[in-house]
């Protein structure tokens, strides 16, 4: 699904998409309409602009996850103000990519975010996981608080996480592992459903805060 208000850009958006073999199920120019429109359309990934002319990209986030709580959210904005990143990642989205982006950067990101992979422009990865180790820092995450709470993961399970926090993509992962992509992808999905976490996202800031960075 694509949402932006500018309609050549947000045609072009999904023409690139259907031409890479994606299928774009809906689009809008609108944040509320978006929101209105995603429980039928039950896109997997949602392309989304910063900068709506009635309700911001991250009321749009927040909308989106309370009715898809599993919808993948990639922003694609003008902006690469880390307030805005920040603010995005924040409300729930698995990536931020600037729209100067190269269109297989395009492509790539949201190949990556469909598979649950967090993508940021370069030099935005670092910021995001410099606030959460600031956060965690400084406490307060329901994981943490309650550390006795927290279900058991296998050693392999625990392997791969530390290896997510670390910023690896799901390949480089196998790689290192030996394992497949598949596999890799099967013991991050298993790890979210113990955690009831949602993305990697999520679960980057769940191991840093454990201490498995």
């Amino acid at each position: 699904m694509v949402v932006d208000d500018h309609p050549m850009w947000r045609e072009g958006v999904a023409r690139d998409l259907a031409e890479a073999g994606h299928q774009v199920v809906a689009t809008s120019g609108e944040g509320r309409q978006a929101i209105r429109v995603a429980p039928a359309a039950r896109p997997d990934v949602v392309v989304l602009d910063l900068q709506l002319p009635d309700i911001s990209g991250v009321a749009v986030i927040r909308g989106l996850r309370a009715a898809l709580p599993q919808v993948r959210v990639l922003m694609l904005s003008a902006s690469g103000e880390p307030e805005s990143v920040l603010e995005a990642v924040k409300a729930g989205a698995t990536g931020y990519l600037v729209k100067s982006a190269a269109p297989a950067e395009f492509l790539d990101a949201v190949r990556r975010t469909a598979a649950g992979e967090p993508v940021f422009t370069p030099g935005l990865a670092g910021l995001v996981l410099g606030e959460y180790r600031r956060l965690a820092a400084g406490g307060g995450d329901r994981a943490a608080a309650r550390p006795d709470a927290a279900p058991r993961l296998t050693e392999r399970e625990t392997e791969v996480l530390r290896l997510v926090a670390k910023g690896l993509s799901y390949r480089q992962i196998a790689e290192r592992l030996e394992l497949s992509h598949r596999t890799v992808q099967n013991h991050v999905q298993n790890t979210l459903g113990k955690l009831q976490l949602h993305n990697r996202v999520e679960l980057t800031r769940y191991a840093i805060e454990r201490g498995l960075d």
